[in-house]
């Protein structure tokens, strides 16, 4: 074959193995989550510099123009000072300069309440602190807050024209968030870039999920794919905060999207090749309906679940910066670097039970998981400095793992348990509620830390976690749909005992039963 043709082949097998459709979505899922992390170091005290510090500087620049009239004043009124024999007798034998100067160190006393000299490094000004824990909230939430609207739609329409062309929407729309995020230089257009990269990361998780479980028919496989999926998650929550804090602190503002925006296009190249998002691949059957599914009360045991888990993270990443800045009079680097025993441990616990949680049970993972979370959440506030983060952080972010790699390929075992085997609806139903979670943590939790202080946030979320845990329990060994039951009879112990009344699939001729006994242990 002449070599011209090797570039075509190789993309005909890419195009053909399943393994490269994990990859596909593994760097989406990267590039998201490190653009959802990446503005958490930053937004606060790019906020807190371009506002209040800019604001304040143009304050003592007018106060500065107006200082040498007042330094004029003292002469004058040593002049008129001479009808007074009082003050004559005491400032008789002082100088204009020397009244002058008197003048300058009585006043000196009169500025430090303006802008009082701190000993720490503890930035200043508290009520704006207060209000800024409100609005980053409502700037964090707002991508959630879109894509949970925006969801919904998306898994419909991939029922009808398949996953590869909603993917590479979301490649473009997250390209263009990401160039916006760069030149913003206020919180409005900030607000936007946030929103936008909800649209886009919508269609690119949902088209994502639904694609590795229609590749991945196992439900063991499904399972372990799933894991190595949301490692990539995993990754880009690990690089993106503290990505951020370095490029910001070191570079600027803008050297981190651009970074973003560059792998961005790389991984639309990527999708160009393996998943040629000009094909429409609508299902082949009519999927279940979204308000079916809503109504399955296994299915709303796990997203919530998904929901709460990962809403103590969504309200520890607006708050936990600026509380930091409080107390512990953090600089710009350790705000980023705080998350990162959180984003390690979320990767290790992904991968880990990714494996582990088929073979000691999904549920048990889930309840396990859900309890760490809340007991995490509760140390948080215990911390001291930074180095009293590492250890709830650290466990926070590894029980989250647990959760997530335990409850997302089980969403789709629960379809193909109850319902029709496709996946798009489900798996937007499983990110709707991560995002209810990033948006109800966000957007309540600065309102809560304005009005009882952020130690009280973590009790209120860490004691839900642990009350909602013991729900999960139900998920231990879900019934099954009659017309479901011969499809996954081995995946569950209490199937064997209903598959017996079907016996009368022996009337077959005997030369077939071979072929029936085969279909049987398939």
């Amino acid at each position: 074959m002449p070599p011209a043709c090797w570039p075509q082949d190789w993309l005909a097998a890419g195009r053909a193995s399943r393994g490269l459709v994990l990859v596909v979505v593994f760097v989406a899922l990267l590039l998201d989550n490190m653009l959802l992390t990446v503005v958490v170091p930053i937004i606060p005290t790019f906020l807190y510099t371009t506002e209040y510090e800019g604001a304040n500087s143009s304050v003592a620049t007018a106060r500065t123009e107006t200082a040498p009239p007042a330094l004029k004043a003292p002469p004058f009124s040593s002049m008129s000072s001479y009808f007074d024999n009082t003050t004559v007798t005491l400032s008789g034998s002082t100088s204009t300069m020397d009244l002058v100067n008197r003048t300058e160190s009585s006043h000196l006393p009169q500025l430090p309440p303006s802008n009082p000299p701190t000993p720490s490094s503890c930035p200043q000004g508290e009520e704006f602190l207060a209000k800024e824990n409100v609005r980053v909230g409502l700037l964090f939430a707002s991508k959630a807050l879109v894509q949970l609207v925006v969801n919904p739609s998306v898994g419909v329409l991939t029922n009808r024209i398949g996953f590869h062309i909603p993917m590479f929407i979301g490649f473009i729309i997250m390209f263009f968030s990401t160039v916006m995020f760069a030149f913003s230089g206020t919180y409005t257009l900030l607000f936007l870039a946030r929103a936008l990269q909800g649209i886009g990361s919508s269609f690119s998780s949902v088209a994502g999920l639904g694609m590795l479980a229609s590749v991945y028919t196992d439900d063991v496989e499904r399972g372990n794919a799933m894991g190595i999926a949301l490692g990539g998650l995993a990754l880009g929550v690990l690089i993106g905060a503290p990505f951020g804090s370095v490029m910001y602190e070191f570079v600027g503002k803008s050297a981190p999207f651009l970074v973003l925006a560059s792998l961005a296009l790389l991984d639309g190249a990527l999708q160009l090749c393996i998943l040629q998002p000009s094909r429409i691949s609508p299902e082949s059957t009519h999927g279940t309906p979204l308000s079916t599914l809503l109504r399955d009360p296994y299915i709303l045991v796990a997203a919530g679940a998904l929901c709460f888990s990962n809403m103590g993270v969504a309200m520890l990443e607006p708050t936990l910066p600026i509380w930091m800045m409080q107390t512990m009079c953090s600089p710009k680097l350790q705000l980023g670097m705080a998350f990162l025993p959180a984003s390690i441990s979320y990767l290790i616990g992904t991968n880990l039970f990714g494996i582990l949680a088929n073979k000691m049970g999904r549920w048990l993972c889930s309840l396990v998981g859900m309890a760490v979370v809340g007991i995490s959440l509760l140390c948080v506030p215990l911390a001291k400095n930074i180095y009293g983060l590492i250890g709830p952080n650290g466990g926070l972010g590894f029980a989250i793992g647990m959760v997530d790699s335990s409850m997302m390929p089980l969403m789709g075992y629960l379809v193909d348990l109850r319902h029709t085997s496709i996946y798009g609806n489900v798996y937007a139903i499983a990110d709707v509620a991560f995002c209810m979670g990033f948006a109800i943590g966000p957007s309540t939790g600065g309102a809560i830390v304005r009005a009882i202080g952020f130690p009280w946030l973590m009790i209120i979320i860490g004691v839900t976690n642990i009350a909602y845990a013991p729900l999960c329990w139900y998920l231990r060994n879900p019934p099954a749909k009659e017309e479901k039951i011969a499809i996954l009879s081995q995946e569950c112990p209490m199937q064997s005992k209903s598959f017996t009344p079907q016996k009368p699939l022996h009337r077959f001729p005997p030369t077939d039963s071979t072929h029936v006994e085969a279909g049987h242990v398939e």
